[in-house]
């Protein structure tokens, strides 16, 4: 059987729609109708009109995806695809967070759960949030639950503190200054492109600092033809894949893997939507608190 035709058959059939992260396997592309950064790919289930959306991403951007379409069934092919950032924040910790800092705005990073969005002024990702603590026109903006991402927000802002959850993306926080110094060293012509959830240290050094979607359209613009590229494998597979005469490298020349993300396969797409199977659920009072995190983010981002 031909899954990838299959699945195709089956999104006409059942007016279902796949949308897919940077960070998923790349042959997911091949059954996508959306792929993107987590901006991006909320805009879509926003303004989509299928009666299914597949998400291959994770947990936490299903969850996103049902929020913004209560009515709508939304799917994760696998279960187990979680966040390790999302996980380092629950409720008890966020009003804790607050209670500490009080009568401050809250800015939580796309990568949470509904539970935490649902107590928050507003969502932001890394696209964004630049634009999205400047909306809030506060001195002290709360920021949760990525430090590095928050640090790197405040260093572009002026007369703002981001006061920082202690949270971080595994994945990126592991960079370390060093590691450029030795790449470079191998590759003297290359810039070094990193994504904000990289630590301060690491992102200073860089020679462009963005989000998936900024890293690959700096690179699509670039006279440049050799790149350094400081996030997970999903993103150099596609920027590989679609700048053929460009040449890109990881760090230490190993790729970083977020194993969660790379969780879905095509077959487990065909099966969830065969079966219409692994549907994600949020409570009705979480979901419509949460909505007006994400719809205040979508609306700025406008």
């Amino acid at each position: 059987m031909n899954y990838i035709t299959e699945i195709q058959r089956l999104k006409r059939e059942k007016n279902a729609v796949v949308l897919a992260h940077c960070y998923q396997n790349i042959e997911i592309d091949e059954v996508a109708d959306y792929i993107g950064d987590s901006l991006y790919l909320s805009q879509m289930a926003a303004k989509t009109d299928a009666d299914i959306i597949i998400f291959a991403g994770v947990y936490f951007m299903a969850q996103t995806a049902k929020i913004l379409n209560p009515s709508k069934k939304v799917i994760l092919p696998n279960l187990k695809a979680g966040c390790a950032m999302a996980d380092m924040i629950n409720l008890q910790q966020l009003r804790e967070f607050k209670k500490q800092n009080p009568n401050i705005p809250t800015v939580c990073y796309i990568n949470s759960t509904a539970e935490v969005k649902s107590e928050c002024d507003i969502c932001c990702t890394s696209s964004n949030a630049i634009k999205i603590v400047e909306s809030l026109k506060s001195p002290k903006v709360l920021f949760l639950p990525d430090k590095n991402l928050g640090r790197w927000v405040e260093k572009q802002l002026e007369n703002v503190e981001v006061i920082t959850y202690n949270g971080c993306c595994p994945i990126h926080d592991r960079f370390d200054p060093g590691a450029i110094r030795e790449t470079k060293f191998q590759y003297p012509h290359a810039l070094v492109l990193a994504h904000p959830e990289c630590p301060e240290e690491f992102s200073s050094r860089a020679d462009y600092v963005g989000s998936t979607s900024g890293i690959m359209n700096f690179v699509k613009n670039s006279n440049e033809k050799q790149f350094i590229v400081a996030t997970e494998k999903g993103v150099l597979d596609r920027l590989k894949r679609d700048n053929p005469n460009k040449q890109f490298y990881y760090i230490h020349n190993v790729p970083s893997i977020c194993q969660s993300m790379k969780l879905n396969t095509v077959l487990d797409i065909y099966y969830v939507l065969k079966n219409e199977a692994q549907e994600i659920t949020v409570d009705k009072e979480i979901a419509q608190k949460a909505l007006k995190c994400i719809e205040r983010m979508l609306e700025v981002s406008k």
